[in-house]
């Protein structure tokens, strides 16, 4: 049987954090979970973000954002050392 969800101390072992640290990213929406009780379960979809495989859309807009202030700042600098 596979596992659908983990528990906030299986994540921390994943993540090689503390189980306080796995509440303070829940509380901050930095993982998403479900309260189960009184407990909180994560949902295995969610892992490869967790763990950093995969970056989310707000991740990505943030790269492209840092990329175009870069191309925009040094875009001649840029040019310069690809004739080099």
């Amino acid at each position: 049987m596979k596992k659908e969800f983990f528990t906030t101390s299986e994540v921390a072992l994943f993540l090689g954090i503390s189980r306080q640290a796995v509440f303070k990213k829940i509380k901050a929406g930095k993982i998403k979970a479900q309260k189960v009780g009184r407990s909180f379960s994560i949902n295995k979809k969610n892992l490869a973000e967790i763990l950093g495989t995969v970056l989310t859309e707000q991740q990505k807009r943030e790269i492209e954002k840092s990329v175009g202030k870069t191309i925009r700042e040094y875009s001649e600098t840029l040019k310069l050392l690809g004739q080099e």
